[in-house]
């Protein structure tokens, strides 16, 4: 265990040095999380249909996101 969190210490050593030397930031995780803004009919709208296919409006918005990226980014 302890070569395996030394490596990845040192991978990860070696990803900031690589960004310092190109003048790049380092990409940081996202969090999953995220505030949208829409106006109140689609609000609306968007938590009927989850509750008609049995989701939570988390769900449905996030099927819904998953689903635009399969087709704009033709995984």
């Amino acid at each position: 265990m302890q070569e395996l969190e030394t490596a990845m210490a040192e991978s990860i050593e070696f990803y900031l040095d690589w960004c310092q030397e190109r003048g790049k930031d380092p990409e940081k995780p996202f969090s999953g999380k995220f505030l949208i803004r829409t106006n109140p009919d689609t609000h609306s709208r968007a938590a009927i249909a989850a509750a008609k296919m049995g989701m939570s409006l988390n769900k449905y918005v996030e099927k819904a996101i998953e689903d635009e990226n399969q087709y704009v980014l033709a995984i």
